[in-house]
């Protein structure tokens, strides 16, 4: 029995990721030196043994006292405070600089791993993140998630490690979605690998976890509209249920209340918002608007899309795969 499936691509373009560096410190060549942040306490320091001396004279006007003694005892108060204020000013600026080291230590190990993987460099990127699986950053983690996942498709991986890989890349996800609930990365790629561990778990908790895939699917459209694949992958959501055979339909509806479903309209209308985000970006968003249109019996928009899929420059694999598959299909029409 052919498991409804969530026709994910095995590879996706990289999302944007929004790139800022708080600042903690001072910057190399420009603002206020060490000198110049401690420069108030120096200040104190010199004139804590003019304001023991006004604070004696004022005691002594007073009728409070006088003396050596006196004055000694208020410049040690003041030496104390200044010097309190000292090592307060210190460390603050080397936690200042220490966060700021490590901000940048996370900038750069996610600049290499953008790099790589722009590259196609798989499994040096899988190496390079997972030495930070213990990260607190969910910009490493849902790059992690990722990179264990695209290490799992790779034929020259066995079936062991496939499912291991799965279920490693769903956890990363996950915490980086309890690290950053507002990032649209985490969630995007937590549905990606739920879907992916309920091949391994079997119908019932396949069709379960889909209502939470969607979900996960909106809430990154909602975190950032403009991410084309995101929106391409509730289209194929919808597209699958969509085309669920009657039989898997009935088991479905013995399994749960309210089972997961959709339309072909309802695909439709998400792989031309995806298409709209960004024009021509995914040769497969071109061929399933084809393939819905021909679902809805509108051969002249299926031929348009069709057409448009056929004639994708193939750089990739799949692009290869997808023009074969949009020819196939127009001589069929």
């Amino acid at each position: 029995m052919r498991t409804p499936p969530l026709s994910l691509p095995r590879s996706l373009p990289a999302p944007p990721r929004p790139r800022s560096v708080t600042w903690l410190g001072p910057r190399r060549g420009s603002g206020p030196g060490v000198a110049q942040w401690l420069a108030p306490a120096a200040a104190a320091g010199w004139q804590a043994e003019r304001a023991a001396a006004a604070l004696v004279s004022s005691f002594a006007r007073a009728g409070l006292g006088d003396g050596p003694v006196l004055r000694k005892s208020l410049q040690r108060g003041f030496a104390l405070s200044t010097g309190s204020f000292l090592v307060y000013e210190a460390h603050k600026l080397i936690s200042g600089f220490a966060e700021v080291h490590a901000s940048f230590k996370v900038e750069e190990v996610i600049e290499q791993a953008d790099y790589l993987y722009g590259s196609g460099e798989t499994e040096k990127l899988y190496r390079l993140l997972v030495q930070h699986k213990n990260s607190d950053d969910a910009e490493l983690l849902w790059r992690l998630a990722r990179a264990s996942r695209d290490l799992a498709q790779l034929s020259s991986t066995s079936a062991e490690e496939k499912r291991q890989l799965a279920y490693e890349a769903l956890e990363y996800a996950k915490k980086a979605l309890e690290k950053n609930e507002s990032n649209f990365a985490a969630h995007k790629w937590y549905a990606i690998c739920l879907s992916d561990v309920g091949d391994f778990e079997g119908i019932k908790t396949k069709i379960g976890n889909a209502i939470v895939i969607k979900e996960h699917f909106q809430r990154a459209i909602e975190l950032n509209p403009k991410d084309a694949t995101t929106i391409h992958l509730i289209g194929i959501w919808c597209y699958s249920f969509a085309e669920m055979p009657w039989y898997q339909r009935k088991i479905a509806a013995a399994l749960f209340a309210t089972p997961p479903t959709s339309t072909f309209q309802e695909a439709l209308h998400y792989f031309h918002m995806a298409e709209e985000a960004d024009p021509n970006f995914y040769s497969k968003n071109l061929l399933f608007l084809g393939k819905t249109y021909l679902k809805l019996n509108n051969k002249k928009m299926a031929l348009l899309w069709l057409s448009k899929a056929k004639e994708y420059p193939a750089h990739t694999e799949e692009d290869k795969q997808v023009q074969k598959e949009a020819l196939e299909l127009l001589n069929s029409i």
